[in-house]
């Protein structure tokens, strides 16, 4: 069975960490043997004291290595912060976002295989050879699509601020109400080698629990794959990051106010939009709690479950992966049902 995943951030971690552990727990039962693919989102990327960070795909890079910082969330787990301290004194970078010097070591890795001509996946190839991660991590796209925030500032002519990403998340923590997210360059961007064919090539596609404005709709909004996922055979299948109105984690709903979506697990869906009706998917997962939405959203058009979402360690994280790939397998059955017929 090949599945491939759409996913950044720690809420993609700890669904593919759950995923990852769920197949191997099939497979131990006597079940198929599984491939996973994950396409990470790199629109929260960008360059910082002169080397190029990568968050999500960091993120998810250290976690399924089991080096992260599950205390913090983010970053390596015994991490110092001696160069950080010493680029403050210089006055290198930004004083509000720490890097560590065990992440720093990743981020000037990767600098110098991007300067000796190395591409984003080429690197990220690279960078997994360390660690036995079970999966393989794909750059959605090896353009550089930095995203930035828009602002309302009177003091500029337009009074309009533009922030890097990174800016306003971490440093304002979403605070400044956003008028409207711009990928850069996103209209000649391409997806990475491999993308597509993971896609087209899956037996089950799925959207992991993450940001669905910077992280997941930043991967859509790459030339040619929304295009990719509505000729791909596989269902499609999401899982809310709405947990009875409320984030799971993080700020997106400041992200989702910010192009006029509710936080709100069905308005997430109709965001998305059903792929039998023009959108990108076949199959939506919400928490028990919001089950009452569930019969205007199969009215919508999207095959919809209530399971419990908490990914709070990995049973939970695996029992949530297992639950979406149930689903992915009756739509596939119905699919081909529909397809003999």
């Amino acid at each position: 069975m090949r599945i491939t995943v759409l996913a950044g951030g720690v809420g993609g971690s700890r669904f593919v960490g759950g995923l990852r552990e769920e197949v191997r727990r099939r497979a131990e039962a006597g079940g198929e043997p599984a491939s996973i693919d994950v396409v990470v989102n790199t629109g929260d990327d960008l360059w910082l004291a002169g080397v190029r960070l990568m968050p999500d795909f960091d993120s998810l890079l250290y976690a399924l290595a089991g080096v992260n910082d599950t205390e913090r969330g983010w970053g390596r787990a015994g991490e110092t912060e001696r160069v950080a301290a010493e680029l403050r004194e210089w006055g290198v970078g930004w004083p509000w976002f720490t890097l560590g010097d065990l992440d720093l070591g990743t981020h000037l890795a990767r600098t110098a295989w991007l300067r000796e001509g190395l591409t984003p996946t080429e690197v990220g190839e690279r960078l997994q050879r360390r660690w036995e991660l079970g999966v393989r991590l794909r750059p959605a796209t090896d353009t550089e699509v930095d995203t930035h925030v828009e602002v309302a500032d009177p003091d500029e002519l337009d009074g309009v601020r533009s922030l890097h990403f990174q800016e306003w998340w971490t440093r304002y923590r979403a605070a400044l109400p956003a008028l409207a997210f711009r990928q850069r360059n996103i209209e000649h961007a391409r997806p990475a080698p491999g993308v597509v064919e993971a896609l087209l090539g899956a037996d089950a596609v799925l959207l992991a629990p993450s940001n669905p404005v910077v992280s997941i709709g930043t991967i859509l909004a790459i030339p040619g794959i929304r295009e990719t996922l509505a000729e791909t055979h596989a269902p499609v299948v999401g899982v809310s990051p709405i947990i009875g109105g409320r984030v799971v984690r993080g700020m997106a709903d400041a992200c989702l106010t910010a192009i006029g979506v509710d936080t709100d697990a069905a308005a997430v869906a109709r965001h998305y939009g059903s792929r039998a009706r023009g959108g990108i998917l076949d199959g939506w997962l919400v928490d028990e709690t919001d089950a009452p939405a569930a019969a205007s959203l199969a009215e919508a058009g999207f095959a919809t479950r209530a399971v419990p979402l908490w990914m709070r360690d990995l049973d939970a994280s695996a029992r949530l992966a297992g639950d979406a790939l149930d689903l992915a397998a009756d739509l596939a059955t119905g699919l081909a049902a529909g397809a003999a017929d």
